[in-house]
């Protein structure tokens, strides 16, 4: 039998099977592989497929700057039916007849997702309240409060209109329900809408062309660390500023440089995110620039450089 691979560092691109929840895959990796230190960045639903971001030993310090990236889906949509979680595995709640609608008019209402800024989070759906994911008081019977949410949505793609089937792409803010949106437009045209299949084609910056199939992770554990990309690669839309040994102590030491020491990239506002390498080339830091006594430092968010 294989040997396990040790705790690894740095982050897999899944590509997430239909049925099992996002959790489930990554409690599979962490059983079989031998991965203690696992999660994941950015859910989802257990009937969705695609790009599913694991995040392995100290790359789970990086969760929050990869699960605000913009998302891209390919999905498809049914008319003429509403269920109680918003999609196709729920439980139909009413039926319409959807007969007299253009093909014209659905494309229109799915281009107007464009002017969506928020939307009614799905009864069905991990966003807690008291404590108590949505999901949970569903089940249980409980009366589910409604919720918003802050969405935006900046390209829309109508790919196919064969009523009552529409397919369609589109890109949108972290965190945006496509259920929702589904639900939404059902109720705009009059006799519901269900979401029936859901593709996560990139996950900021990972793309589909870039995600493993879960059995072929499982069934080759040699191959785990060769599909791993590492803590240095794992941001590459930041910034990367090389340190010198000294400088790379003070960071240790939780240390605030001033910007003017690099000579690369020097910015001038205060919000601007990158990446710290140290001598070695290892990752050392993410960090962000703030203003200190009314100069701009490079302040340290996490350090990575415990386990290198």
């Amino acid at each position: 039998m294989p040997q396990k691979p040790t705790q690894l560092h740095g982050l897999l691109i899944l590509d997430k099977p239909k049925g099992p929840t996002s959790s489930a895959c990554v409690q599979k990796i962490k059983r079989e592989l031998g991965q203690p230190k696992i999660g994941h960045a950015g859910t989802l639903d257990p009937m969705a497929t695609g790009v599913l971001v694991v995040l392995l030993g100290q790359g789970t310090k990086l969760a929050p700057y990869l699960t605000a990236g913009t998302k891209t889906y390919q999905g498809t949509i049914e008319l003429g039916k509403e269920t109680d979680t918003y999609d196709i595995e729920g439980r139909v709640t009413s039926t319409s007849p959807w007969r007299h609608l253009s093909a014209d008019q659905v494309r229109q209402e799915i281009q107007a997702w464009m002017d969506v800024t928020e939307q009614i989070v799905p009864p069905y759906a991990a966003a807690k309240h008291n404590g108590r994911a949505l999901y949970t008081l569903a089940r249980s019977g409980k009366e589910v409060p409604v919720k918003t949410k802050p969405v935006s949505i900046d390209q829309v793609q109508v790919l196919h209109v064969e009523l009552p089937r529409v397919g369609f792409r589109l890109r949108c803010s972290a965190g945006t329900y496509i259920r929702s949106l589904a639900h939404s437009l059902g109720k705009r045209v009059g006799c519901g809408a269900v979401l029936t299949s859901l593709i996560r084609e990139e996950s900021e910056p990972f793309t589909l062309y870039q995600a493993h199939c879960l059995d072929s992770v499982l069934s080759e554990p040699g191959r785990l660390p060769e599909r791993i990309i590492p803590l240095e690669n794992s941001l590459p839309h930041w910034p990367r500023l090389h340190v010198n040994q000294i400088q790379a102590e003070q960071i240790r030491n939780g240390t605030w440089l001033p910007v003017d020491l690099f000579s690369k990239w020097r910015p001038s506002t205060p919000g601007q995110k990158a990446l710290f390498l140290a001598p070695t080339g290892k990752v050392l830091a993410l960090a962000e620039t703030r203003i200190h006594k009314s100069v701009l430092h490079w302040a340290i968010l996490r350090g990575l450089w415990a386990k290198q």
